[in-house]
């Protein structure tokens, strides 16, 4: 079933709301036209039933009764379609009107009452609004008379009826003409919408420069469309990243294959001895380590960009690992003339082998980079609220600061034109950052002057300071 548009639900609901606020409207106005009738009609007819009762109680003597007739007569000159009736207490009609017309109901005996009753009654196609009542004369002792004042209200009822078929006509215009401007104001202001679906619609893996404008949309929606600016700029700059991430690994891919095929396109082109074929084969060997180290390192950094990678939770020296490591990069670091040395201590949380490949990757890079006669320290510290912070900091050439941002990537390479076996794939530093975000932590990096500084932080650790140590031992 297809959903309806939000084009046509909002249209539908400015109908719905502008026809129950019309047909409101409609109400109260007919209302309030009826209690204005009502309110006019009850002047007149209190006014004509006072004056009945002023005639009557001027009646003091039984003599005095004929004389009414005559003043009511004359009471209701410029007064068309309102009648009056007077009963005595026998029920004998003491005054009516010329033009009276009552009903039956109004004259029986139980409308003689000391308190007024009001009606709206129909005869002959006409409707009328009357008043009964009862009224005393002057006359001691005798009972009093019933008294009834009718006007004619047909005049009412015709209008009323205009009205409504006015107020009829009105809502029905009226909800057409919501209907057709809550079109064009839905249409409009989704305008801004269609025009994000089409800019989506032209998105492709080659096309992701487009932007939007967000001051050109209207506040509800300038949220939307600068995250939806984000979101390309986000996709843009990771398809940038994919796609040189892909020739990246082609090429690195393609040296140790295109040396494997020379090697044993050399090796097959004639008969060679046993040594010979040993030692291709060794040199083969290398090749395949090679390219095994590079595919577990992708499986790896795919893991952790899949969240994947779990740490075993385990109390991990950071000085004695590194000190390990400082032994076994001791010769490297000895031949290039790079001394090396180690500031703090502390423990955290984590897994060992871990914690150690990315130790291992810091010191490397730091030694490679390092000139003859330099120095590679690393520092140990706890700051005051608890975080562990591991510095690998080398002398050398500074790193431009538009490099910066990116050593993290995979094959990234400052001078791209250095790419030598001894270089490794290019992955190391992107390995560290991957267990380092995996343990609750995060590496940066900065590069000043002579010294860059790599700093692995460990955050919402169990962190045991063993002492205090200055932040790093290079100057």
């Amino acid at each position: 079933m297809r959903t309806a548009s939000i084009t046509l639900r909002l249209t539908l609901f400015f109908a719905a709301i502008s026809t129950a606020v019309l047909l409101t409207v409609g109400y109260l106005v007919v209302n309030a036209v009826q209690a204005h009738f009502l309110e006019l009609d009850m002047v007149e007819l209190n006014g004509k039933l006072e004056l009945v009762r002023h005639v009557l109680a001027k009646a003091t003597l039984q003599r005095d009764l004929d004389t009414i007739p005559q003043a009511l007569d004359d009471a209701l000159v410029g007064h068309p379609g309102l009648s009056i009736v007077v009963l005595g207490p026998d029920g004998r009609v003491l005054f009516a009107s010329s033009d009276t017309v009552f009903s039956s109901a109004m004259l029986d005996s139980t409308h003689r009452k000391e308190h007024s009753v009001v009606s709206i009654w129909e005869s002959g196609g006409h409707a009328f609004r009357d008043i009964v009542a009862s009224a005393r004369t002057g006359i001691a002792g005798t009972t009093p008379f019933t008294v009834a004042v009718t006007i004619n209200i047909d005049h009412q009822r015709v209008f009323l009826k205009a009205i409504r078929d006015e107020l009829w006509l009105a809502i029905v215009v009226g909800v057409l003409l919501t209907v057709l401007l809550g079109w064009i104001a839905a249409r409009r202001g989704l305008a801004p919408v269609r025009h994000m679906a089409a800019l989506a619609q032209r998105i492709s893996a080659t096309q992701l420069n487009d932007r939007l404008a967000p001051a050109s949309f209207p506040a509800e929606l300038r949220g939307l469309a600068e995250a939806f600016n984000d979101m390309l700029a986000r996709l843009e700059e990771s398809f940038r990243r994919l796609s040189e991430f892909s020739s990246d690994l082609a090429h690195e891919m393609r040296t140790p294959v295109s040396n494997l095929v020379t090697q044993t396109e050399v090796a097959l082109s004639r008969a060679r001895s046993d040594d010979e074929y040993r030692d291709v084969l060794h040199s083969s060997l290398e090749e395949y380590g090679r390219l095994a180290r590079m595919i577990s390192d992708m499986l790896f950094l795919a893991k952790a960009d899949n969240e994947m990678i779990v740490p075993r939770a385990e109390t991990v020296e950071l000085a004695a690992e590194t000190r390990q490591l400082l032994d076994f990069y001791g010769a490297l670091a000895e031949e290039q003339n790079v001394s090396l040395t180690l500031t703090g201590e502390c423990s955290i949380q984590g897994e060992a082998l871990m914690i150690r490949r990315a130790i291992s990757n810091l010191l490397s890079n730091a030694i490679r980079h390092t000139p003859a006669g330099g120095t590679v320290g690393v520092a140990i510290a706890v700051d005051s609220s608890g975080t562990a912070q591991l510095a690998v900091e080398n002398f050398g050439e500074p790193i431009p600061a538009e490099h910066l941002p990116r050593l993290f990537d995979r094959f990234y390479r400052v001078d791209p034109s250095r790419k030598t076996s001894s270089d490794g794939a290019g992955l190391g530093l992107a390995i560290t950052k991957s267990i380092v975000k995996a343990h609750g932590g995060e590496m940066t990096v900065t590069s000043s002057g002579r010294i860059t500084r790599f700093v692995a932080t460990f955050r919402n650790q169990q962190i045991k300071e063993k002492f205090e140590a200055p932040a790093s031992p290079l100057k």
